[in-house]
């Protein structure tokens, strides 16, 4: 996680680029502040509702983790449904700064976890037997990053454990895995996939 500086070393507070609200659990309507950043997008909510329509509204237990946490919408939705841990991996330290400015302000104490590396660093540094019931896939689009780190995100879910994508097209999960639910908002596409061999 990242190191809190003191109010005297501290950096300007990044420009603020909009807002977000929560759309279920605890922190129902809690509205959040996300960092300016270019392609910063936060998962409309009409998908969000979708998504947690899918999951159950309550994750309780469930450690999830959030590769791309950007605006960190699905992060703290998941928290606000009770989620055991959410570990956010944001490389934009402007976006960390926002992130962790909402987790002070929701009190989301130790249940929240924000590491300052990518995605693909943090994959391969995390430890082997750590793994997710959840995991959000939510990356910048067109740059091939849903399969590009398949093969880590898998070996990061847990039995039974989903991964949800979004992407600028349909996501195909490779040998091993299949899409059980699916949707499409604008020029967004969503989708939640298992191993194949997992009862649902």
């Amino acid at each position: 996680t990242g190191r809190m500086e003191s109010t005297r070393q501290a950096r300007p507070p990044a420009r603020l680029g909009g807002e977000v609200r929560i759309i279920g659990g605890q922190w129902r309507r809690r509205v959040l502040r996300f960092a300016s950043l270019p392609g910063l997008r936060p998962t409309p909510d009409r998908v969000r509702e979708t998504l947690f329509n899918w999951l159950g509204q309550d994750l309780t237990g469930m450690r999830c983790l959030d590769l791309f946490a950007g605006s960190g919408a699905l992060a703290f939705e998941a928290l606000s449904r009770n989620a055991r841990e959410v570990v956010l991996v944001e490389s934009a330290a402007p976006a960390r700064a926002a992130l962790a400015a909402a987790a002070q302000m929701l009190e989301a104490g130790a249940r929240f976890k924000v590491g300052g590396t990518d995605a693909l660093q943090f994959l391969n540094r995390v430890d082997a037997g750590s793994v997710f019931d959840l995991v959000f896939l939510d990356p910048p689009f067109n740059q091939g990053w849903q399969a590009r780190l398949w093969p880590q995100v898998g070996e990061r879910v847990a039995p039974g454990g989903k991964v949800y994508i979004e992407s600028e097209a349909a996501f195909v999960p490779p040998a091993g895995w299949r899409t059980w639910k699916s949707g499409r908002a604008g020029a967004v596409f969503y989708q939640l996939a298992t191993r194949e061999d997992d009862d649902q």
